[in-house]
């Protein structure tokens, strides 16, 4: 994963893990890798793991079993409700970037459309 310099870092993965519940390499209930396992993955300090376990626990998406592991919350509409409020999110930011330039929703409509119509 290459990170952004002005976006911390501990924010960047936890958008990756929820990036990764929504797309299903990652499912409610499953246990997360450990501290270690997960420094290494990522190549970031320990301590920086411990800001991405404390973040999700803290949007309640995960939650620590003591000296077992942390997990993520057993709902079955964390993938669906993870996915809505992301693209919630990034259309939100969008459509305000878009409105910048003074484009009217009807000329972002059609961006979109247009844009939409190369995946087709």
């Amino acid at each position: 994963m290459e990170f952004r310099t002005n976006y911390p870092i501990y924010l960047q993965i936890v958008e990756d893990i929820k990036r990764r519940i929504v797309i299903g390499e990652l499912r409610p209930g499953d246990k997360l890798p450990s501290n270690a396992e997960l420094a290494m993955v990522y190549h970031v300090n320990p301590n920086t793991v411990q800001r991405i376990f404390h973040q999700l626990s803290a949007e309640g998406l995960a939650y620590a079993k003591r000296g077992i592991g942390t997990y993520i919350i057993e709902d079955a509409s964390l993938p669906d409700t993870l996915r809505q409020q992301i693209g919630a999110s990034l259309t939100h930011q969008f459509v305000t970037q878009m409105q910048t330039y003074h484009f009217t929703p009807e000329k972002i409509t059609a961006l979109l459309n247009e844009q939409l119509e190369l995946f087709s």
